[in-house]
């Protein structure tokens, strides 16, 4: 009696482990699922720093007498 108790212990205590490790599993594969595709954004038009010939997205660009500028100081420099 006393070693069928031992063994109802040790299989429950396998059951439980396996159990344990299949959910892990489980959430492991879905952790892995690639995320849907991010819309990726147009690119944006480059442009020339007038002063030292920096490229940069116009959006990011300064606008100048001579053209554009990737900072206030450059336009300044370019001005003076």
């Amino acid at each position: 009696m006393k070693y069928l108790l031992v063994l109802f212990v040790i299989a429950l205590a396998i059951w439980i482990w396996r159990r344990n490790r299949r959910e892990e599993m489980e959430d492991a594969a879905r952790e892995a699922r690639p995320a849907a595709p991010q819309k990726v954004e147009a690119p944006q038009a480059m442009v020339r720093c007038a002063h030292c010939g920096l490229h940069l997205p116009a959006s990011d660009a300064i606008a100048g007498p001579d053209g554009v500028y990737c900072s206030v100081a450059h336009r300044q420099a370019a001005a003076g």
